[in-house]
């Protein structure tokens, strides 16, 4: 078995920076982070960062494709093969994508941000398409064990399905505080976060399942 490779002290630097600049940007945007507050809050000085990454907004894509490589690693850690039935494999991917989504808000922002940049920066990033090619091959082993299970509709698109478990998880956390004051409904709190994640589990697996 492969172990990775020790960090070393640059790649711990680049890390900070990193974590830094991600909560900066999700926070204030592309425009409105500054390099002098990420610099203060990382403890380094400007030169450092610029070192590391160049520009403030090569920092910023290096920062969105960081947001997005968090995202795809939840499903490393999802054990949903063979030994689990399709039902409960589509099961936990939901509830695990509901989960994430509510626990990092600086993701939704980051691309909410870049939607409003209208995807400018996000297309300096190629290879997130190979990086997020791994969340619908893993829709697309359930979704086939289903179908030749006879569980799932024929019909099942793993795209499509990838997009609607992004939307309702990602409306919970887009529009919380809007959400929150309209009906007077805290989506933050654990129960009214468990109920909704129910209730989006139940939702996915309606539209998928074979009546």
């Amino acid at each position: 078995m492969k172990t990775a490779p020790a960090k070393t002290e640059e790649d711990s630097t680049r890390a900070r920076i990193l974590d830094v600049a991600l909560r900066e940007f999700s926070r204030l945007g592309l425009s409105g982070a500054r390099i002098d507050a990420i610099a203060a809050e990382s403890g380094l000085n400007k030169a450092m960062i610029y070192y590391h990454f160049g520009s403030k907004k090569d920092l910023y894509v290096a920062a969105l494709k960081e947001s997005y490589l968090r995202f795809r690693e939840i499903e490393g850690g999802l054990e949903v093969d063979a030994s689990l039935a399709p039902v409960q494999a589509l099961r936990q991917l939901v509830s695990a994508s509901f989960d994430f989504h509510a626990a990092h808000p600086e993701f939704i922002h980051m691309v909410m941000g870049e939607n409003i940049n209208q995807g400018e920066y996000i297309r300096q990033i190629p290879e997130l398409r190979a990086i997020n090619h791994s969340a619908i091959t893993l829709l697309e082993q359930v979704c086939q064990r289903g179908i030749a299970e006879g569980v799932f509709r024929a019909d099942v698109d793993p795209v499509d399905l990838h997009m609607s478990i992004s939307a309702l998880s990602f409306y919970n956390v887009s529009n919380r505080h809007t959400f929150s004051f309209i009906f007077d409904r805290d989506l933050g709190t654990a129960e009214v976060h468990a109920a909704r994640r129910a209730s989006v589990v139940e939702t996915v697996l309606r539209a998928v399942c074979v009546p």
